[in-house]
């Protein structure tokens, strides 16, 4: 008698499915580090796992994007309030297993960048978002226990601050021009056999290859244009985006990685080169932003730029020629935000490799205060306060470790007057005297509790370099079993 398909077992408790994606995570990453020419297979049950769509569920739901709805206008807390997130997980488990789930184009959405110009999102529907990111949970530690330390983008327990200090640590080696290189539209122009190439070197399960290929190719619904095709590229705002963008570029890292461990893996190589008139060089990148730093000529980076533009035309990437420039590290250049910069300490005769904030930087930030202390913005003092101090904290804890004192002062007082301008032009017919006695107590911006974050109380700390130090997330897991297996 056929009684049908047993039912699903759902771990629960979020705690205990994350337990088990943990433990499994650990050992794909144990095994892929131990043999780098592994291919993995029968990973697709690991996709369909009730344990993995939890968590994958649970960071969709939980994400910033979770109130964008892809193109069936579904949000992640429409499905949760009116389908039930168990009945939606099993929906998409069964169709992923029988081979039924496509995905569906992705919604264009057009956002502003620093520089004027605009950026091409690609949201996906929150069906989509939960298999890829159940896909990024199976695949990831594979694919980082190949990843070169160089790259710091989109990276378990990886920051921007990791790559600055980087080049901090190898300008004060003496490494002083840097080639400062800009992709051109790196994620819609990527190529995909070149991607799936690379995808098949680790995974060699087809079904989950398809998962992956599928997503290449889902197109993207254009606003008053329709619907067009996925020829190229992994659009920006999918989960699974960042992952295959790094697994593209691990080309350029693999390429930079080589030639230092066969040329230059030792001090004393690094000098028989440096005497021969020959350059060394390092390669840090985030992501699509990269530089690589060199310790020799000016002739020698410029050469370095051919070598960088024939790795990336392999994987259909292109380096936008006004961008990509070669400068002396004296001169300095910007790089996530930061002005890098070598200059003589102030009293002495040396030298030291300095980080600031950069003038785009503190111009978007400035222009965030501005705009959120508009007068129609905001109806009471609170939720001002609320809204400008989540803006002040989070841009001064990314630029805390830098030479940033004098910007949090600039920025502290710019805060302030913006805050008083805006209870003039709200209370037009209140006395000074009331103003500063209702919301000024102490000449701080104040109302409800809630008190005017203030940059210049901010502790300025060096961030030490980690190198090749970062610890991943399956560290832990791999000490237990070690332990275990003792």
């Amino acid at each position: 008698m056929n009684i049908g398909a047993p039912p699903i077992v759902w771990p629960e408790t979020y705690g205990q499915a994350e337990r088990r994606v943990l433990e499994i995570q650990a050992k794909l990453h144990r095994w892929a580090s131990e043999d780098p020419a592994r291919r993995f297979d029968d990973l697709f049950n690991l996709v369909t796992d009730p344990a993995f769509l939890m968590v994958a569920w649970e960071r969709v739901r939980s994400n910033k994007g979770a109130r964008t709805a892809g193109v069936d206008g579904m949000t992640a807390h429409y499905i949760q309030a009116v389908r039930g997130q168990e009945p939606f997980l099993a929906e998409i488990r069964a169709d992923v297993k029988a081979g039924a789930f496509t995905p569906v184009p992705v919604r264009e959405r057009m956002i502003a960048k620093a520089n004027g110009k605009l950026r091409r999102l690609g949201i996906p529907t929150v069906r989509d978002r939960v298999v890829q990111a159940a896909l990024k949970l199976v695949l990831e530690p594979i694919f980082e226990a190949g990843f070169r330390p160089c790259s710091y983008g989109f990276r378990p327990n990886c920051r921007a601050q990791d790559a600055v200090a980087e080049i901090q640590f190898f300008g004060t080696k003496g490494y002083g021009w840097v080639l400062e290189a800009d992709i051109e539209a790196c994620f819609d122009r990527i190529d995909h056999p070149a991607l799936m190439d690379r995808v098949r070197r680790r995974i060699a399960d087809k079904r989950v290859l398809r998962l992956v290929k599928a997503f290449l190719t889902a197109g993207v619904l254009r606003a008053h244009v329709g619907f067009e095709e996925s020829r190229a590229g992994t659009p920006q705002g999918g989960i699974l985006s960042p992952l295959l963008a790094n697994i593209a570029l691990s080309d350029l890292d693999d390429f930079f990685a080589e030639s230092w461990q066969h040329e230059m893996g030792s001090h004393a190589r690094r000098q028989t080169r440096r005497r021969n008139g020959k350059a060394n060089w390092r390669l840090v990148r985030y992501a699509d932003d990269f530089v690589v730093m060199v310790a020799g000529e000016r002739e020698h980076a410029e050469a370095l730029r051919e070598q960088v533009a024939q790795v990336l035309a392999r994987i259909g990437l292109v380096l936008s020629g006004p961008k990509t420039q070669v400068v002396h590290l004296d001169e300095g250049f910007d790089f996530l935000g930061w002005r890098i910069q070598r200059r003589k300490q102030r009293g002495t005769t040396k030298r030291y490799v300095y980080t600031y904030p950069a003038k785009k930087a503190l111009a978007s930030i400035v222009d965030k205060v501005r705009k959120t202390t508009a007068r129609t913005a905001h109806t009471h003092l609170s939720d001002l306060l609320r809204e400008l101090n989540a803006i002040l904290r989070g841009w001064c804890n990314y630029f805390r470790h830098g030479v940033s004192k004098a910007t949090f002062s600039y920025l502290s007082r710019f805060a302030w007057r913006r805050v008083l301008v805006w209870l003039r032009k709200r209370h037009k017919r209140v006395p000074w005297k009331d103003l500063i006695r209702r919301y000024l107590p102490g000449w701080k911006p104040t109302h409800e509790g809630i008190v005017l974050f203030d940059p210049q109380q901010v502790v300025i700390e060096r961030y030490r370099y980690r190198g090749a130090k970062i610890p991943t997330p399956w560290d832990r897991w791999h000490r237990i079993a070690a332990m275990i297996n003792a």
